[in-house]
């Protein structure tokens, strides 16, 4: 899924809505808090994506739980609608996020995706993930990175590329 103009919106109103706020330092003490073992995570994606020659609509939900400090477990679902074939992708994954700098955490993943894709085949996906956490609020973070996705049992002859890279953007907020 390529960034748009409609995500990068979505996501300033996010940090406008939970008030860009800079993290002072004893804020960022607690933050460290934010990627402890036992804290949660929500996401909402709003967004559009490019598939089948397409435009698609994309709105899904995750949550993911940090089993050790930093290291958390997740999972993902995003519905692609508006176009044709509908598409449904199911992602779990494991991301480290390096805590230890307050206020601007690298974080480096993986994740397994099952794309279900309405007359095709199933088609899965491993991937791997790459950015930063920037702190803008108490518990609240701006994400940026990088993905790339492979595609498995591929076949050249239905889709345009068995493998994709594209930016990333995120607002997270952790309890």
């Amino acid at each position: 899924m390529k960034t748009t103009r409609l995500q990068v919106f979505l996501a300033a109103a996010f940090i406008m809505a939970f008030g860009f706020t800079p993290v002072a330092q004893t804020e960022a003490a607690e933050g460290a808090a934010s990627f402890s073992q036992g804290s949660t995570r929500l996401s909402i994606v709003g967004g559009s994506g490019y598939a089948f020659n397409e435009n698609y609509f994309v709105l899904g939900v995750g949550a993911s739980y940090f089993v050790l400090d930093g290291l958390n477990l997740g999972l993902d679902v995003e519905s692609w609608s508006g176009a044709d074939p509908g598409i449904v992708k199911v992602s779990p994954s494991l991301q480290y996020v390096f805590y230890q700098v307050p206020t601007v955490s690298p974080y480096i993943g993986a994740f397994y995706r099952r794309s279900y894709i309405e007359g095709f085949d199933d088609l899965d996906s491993t991937g791997g993930r790459a950015g930063v956490y920037i702190a803008v609020g108490r518990n609240t973070y701006f994400g940026l990175g990088m993905v790339y996705e492979s595609y498995l049992s591929c076949d050249s002859s239905t889709y345009d590329a068995c493998s994709d890279s594209y930016p990333e953007v995120s607002i997270t907020v952790a309890f």
